[in-house]
């Protein structure tokens, strides 16, 4: 994967002032031919699961929002869920095929598993664009965020939260599901950072991403090594670290002596854990970017406009089964104590009056948050 240079702590306006340079604001005034279809079109979005609430709540009323309004409300979307199932996604995707939209957005359960409904859709004419999660078969481009440097982001993240980390240090790593290629791509990039500057004691790879998963294998892994002798937790994103941290109170840990623990994807519920002090960081990754860029990337598409199209997919990437794939990947923000105004507040994300509730009112006026 072509690499972006890695950013650790930023402020996320970074991210969106690039999408006005050019990246993402590319017109049809560049000179294009005339669109191929009219903004009558349909674009169905599958996304992969309900766990992680950013695909309901942010990623898909953002890609549905913009393809109205880029289409001057003649576009419409049609959207499933497939919960974590990659055979309900697999009928999903058939049914879009078959009922003929015009393009599809995937962010795929299952990888490997989506591959031939990947390829029954090209075969009948209809592009697929893998979004968040790098889909095998003959996808036609990829919309995501750095996921390697997302890793970085986290490993770097928790090596600076132990100070004077040394090979003494024992880690826990709680990684994502093995059927998610992102997962893996978490895990090199956290490695990246983690090898060989602290011990990594135990790791797992927690099947769909569930927090009750995590919070069984963090259970396993104090009965190994002993709650006291955890120096920090590597968790790849923030439900599961929800798990981690029953599974550490469980264990008799108070909230003042939790090691430091990693998550990914600021959801309110861990942005109110970093506030209390409970999680150490979250990676903000700004939805708005990636998701208007997907409705983009599919209108401009389906519109054959090329030259928008491709100022839209700069980059480049690789899948066990197709090479130099057409991406657009977008950079991402370490969220700690100290950003949160500026990141999730700032982007709308999170209201400061849904983080600062009653239980979390004093955490949040001492670090000037209300």
């Amino acid at each position: 994967m072509r690499r972006r240079i890695a950013i650790a702590v930023a402020s996320s306006t970074l991210s969106f002032s690039l999408a006005g340079c050019g990246m993402l604001g590319a017109t049809e005034d560049a000179g294009e031919a005339t669109p191929t279809k009219t903004n009558d079109i349909t674009v169905g979005v599958l996304m992969p699961e309900k766990t992680n609430t950013r695909y309901e709540q942010f990623d898909y009323p953002i890609i549905k929002a913009k393809i109205a309004s880029l289409t001057q409300n003649k576009g419409k979307t049609e959207y499933a869920n497939a919960d974590a199932d990659p055979d309900t996604q697999v009928s999903q995707m058939e049914r879009m095929i078959e009922e003929k939209v015009d393009i599809i957005l995937l962010d795929a359960v299952d990888s490997k598993t989506i591959a031939d409904t990947v390829q029954k859709a090209k075969d009948a004419g209809i592009p697929v664009i893998a979004y968040d999660r790098l889909a095998q078969g003959p996808i036609d481009a990829y919309v995501s965020f750095d996921n390697e440097l997302v890793g970085e982001v986290q490993g770097r993240t928790l090596v600076e939260a132990l100070g004077t980390a040394d090979t003494s240090d024992k880690i826990v790593m709680i990684n994502g599901s093995p059927t998610d290629p992102n997962a893996k791509q978490f895990k090199d990039g956290a490695m990246s950072e983690l090898n060989g500057r602290v011990t990594i004691s135990a790791s797992y790879d927690t099947k769909k991403w569930s927090p009750e998963v995590a919070q069984s294998e963090m259970t396993e892994a104090i009965s190994k090594i002993g709650k006291d002798n955890i120096a920090a937790v590597y968790s790849a994103n923030d439900a599961m670290a929800g798990g981690i941290i029953k599974a550490l109170k469980a264990a008799g840990v108070s909230d003042s002596d939790l090691p430091p623990i990693t998550g990914q994807d600021a959801e309110l519920p861990a942005v109110q854990r970093i506030i209390s002090g409970e999680q150490y960081m979250s990676v903000y990754k700004p939805y708005p970017t990636m998701a208007e860029a997907a409705a983009e990337m599919a209108v401009a598409k389906v519109q054959g406009r090329d030259i928008q199209f491709d100022a839209l997919t700069r980059d480049k990437v690789d899948s066990p089964t197709n090479k130099g794939i057409r991406a657009n990947l977008v950079t991402v923000v370490a969220l700690t104590k100290s950003n949160i105004q500026e990141t999730v507040i700032a982007d709308g994300i999170h209201k400061v009056s849904d983080i600062c509730t009653a239980k979390y009112k004093a955490a949040c006026e001492a670090i000037g948050l209300k």
